[in-house]
């Protein structure tokens, strides 16, 4: 079944909110063809592959799908429901997690409290209610376990799950539905190095069981069995490639516009900085759900001016670690635990801890309301809550958007949080924790979904802030590159314990 046309685009064009996100496309892919689709973020990657999933429609040109239609047809007739839609699978950046309910109306710090989580699935629940797509059987539920490392998480509740195991756990759901075609967008984000070396293996074993893969990806994560690299520049495929013509260094960012150093120490100027002794003081901690420990004998000592790299591989216990800092986890109430130069329990509240940090991370961008104005969601950062709820306030709004212009999206200002693309609403959640100018700073895996300009734009920032303040860091990322220089100190975690490199 090789060199038959899967999806083709011819002078296609595709508008969203009135505006071309896609213009003149021109692309064929057929079976036994793997494709990656690179360019800097907002190009149209993540438009492109929606297209091909038929979540888009377009505006102008022509976009068929012959093979799967045809297979389609065929299997119309057992199904009338069945389309050439259900022979491809799609792993997201987000998730859409229903709860045995079948309701989605999840929060935050729902995965820290083991009482909320009755009503949520296990993986294997999710996993056992994946509906198959084709006749192939290569990709079983016991093959699909051991592949993506899921067997021992089986009975983990979703909502427990760390990004990088929800990573795994989409893949893995996609898989299950033996596609004819997988689009992937951005699939390296969020795991551990060790689960990145192995994925490039697991791409290969796709290919050969005669899927189809069409992912977008980073210009120095190309799998090993791509055969064909299109690059996007501003909604148009500017050129395709053969992985040897392929030069990642070649791909030419955005030109970097002047840094406004005087800004940022005004701003960094606009509130006076708390002083403490230690920003965390952390004694034998131990946490665990039912039989599960998932920290133990965790102690930490943070001193106001450090600045902390929180390093581990999927599932470690850092998101649960930065929990009882951040005041999202109840436990904390019964550990050792000081934030501020005050013990947890002494008669604090979350929101008098919550005041003192700026805070970002994967699960928080996951569950983050949509209905804002990019403005309002940065201003929001003030208060300490998801969305802004009461009237602007003209002094905050304006700091606000001068965060907005050291980021460079400050043209988004008005837009609709929901409307943006997934980095730009990254860059605001940043602003958001940037905006108060707070004692902590806790940059979960801060750079996932930028491009490298973004990236480098981010951390040259972040080291500025602490060359001229006395901000404290805690930094996690499975990207050493992307640590900022200013990083000094490092703690470890394995299996929830700290460990000496």
């Amino acid at each position: 079944m090789k060199n038959q046309t899967l999806i083709s685009f011819k002078n296609t064009s595709i508008k969203s909110l009135q505006q071309n996100i896609l213009k003149d496309v021109n692309i064929t892919i057929k079976t036994g063809e793997q494709w990656a689709l690179v360019g800097e973020s907002g190009s149209g990657k993540s438009a492109l592959l929606k297209a091909i999933a038929g979540k888009l429609s377009p505006c102008q040109g022509e976009f068929t799908h012959p093979l799967l239609d045809k297979i389609a047809r065929d299997k119309n007739e057992q199904n009338p429901l069945f389309n050439w839609k259900n022979l491809i699978s799609q792993v997201s950046p987000k998730h859409n997690f229903v709860n045995l309910s079948n309701t989605n109306n999840f929060y935050y710090q729902q995965r820290f409290n083991s009482s909320d989580s009755e009503d949520i699935q296990t993986v294997k629940q999710y996993l056992l209610k994946t509906e198959v797509s084709s006749d192939s059987k290569n990709w079983t539920y016991n093959r699909i376990l051991t592949r993506l490392n899921l067997t021992d998480l089986q009975n983990k509740h979703l909502i427990k799950l760390s990004n990088g195991e929800t990573k795994r756990l989409l893949i893995a759901e996609a898989l299950l539905k033996n596609p004819l075609l997988l689009l992937l967008d951005n699939p390296f984000t969020g795991l551990d190095v060790e689960t990145r070396e192995n994925f490039n293996q697991l791409i290969g074993e796709i290919s050969d069981s005669g899927i189809g893969i069409v992912m977008a990806s980073s210009p120095e994560e190309i799998p090993d069995s791509i055969t064909h690299i299109a690059v996007l520049k501003e909604g148009k495929i500017a050129k395709v490639l053969s992985p040897k013509e392929f030069r990642p260094e070649k791909m030419r960012s955005k030109s970097c516009r002047k840094f406004d150093m005087q800004e940022l120490q005004q701003l960094l100027a606009c509130s006076k900085t708390e002083m403490f002794k230690n920003i965390v003081e952390m004694k034998d901690v131990r946490i665990k759900y039912g039989e599960n420990v998932i920290l133990d004998q965790v102690n930490w000592n943070i001193k106001q001016g450090e600045r902390w790299a929180l390093l581990g591989h999927n599932g470690a216990g850092k998101s649960t670690l930065l929990s009882l800092i951040n005041g999202d986890n109840p436990q904390a109430y019964a550990n050792n635990i000081s934030l501020f130069d005050v013990k947890r329990g002494s008669g604090e509240s979350i929101w008098e801890i919550k005041k003192k940090i700026g805070f970002v991370s994967p699960e928080f961008f996951q569950y983050f309301p949509h209905g804002n104005t990019c403005l309002q969601v940065i201003e929001s950062g003030f208060y300490d809550t998801l969305g802004l709820f009461r009237k602007s306030n003209p002094e905050k709004a304006e700091i606000a958007k001068r965060w907005m212009r050291l980021l460079e999206i400050e043209e988004s200002a008005n837009q609709r949080f929901k409307d943006i693309s997934a980095s730009t609403q990254r860059l605001c959640l940043l602003a958001r924790a940037l905006v108060k100018n707070p004692p902590l700073l806790i940059f979960d895996e801060p750079c996932q979904g930028l491009d490298t300009h973004q990236k480098n734009n981010f951390k040259f920032i972040t080291d500025k802030i602490c060359e001229n303040s006395r901000l404290t860091l805690i930094y996690v990322s499975h990207y050493t590159k992307e640590i900022p220089n200013s990083v000094k100190h490092v703690l470890h975690l394995k299996n929830g314990k700290p460990f000496t490199k």
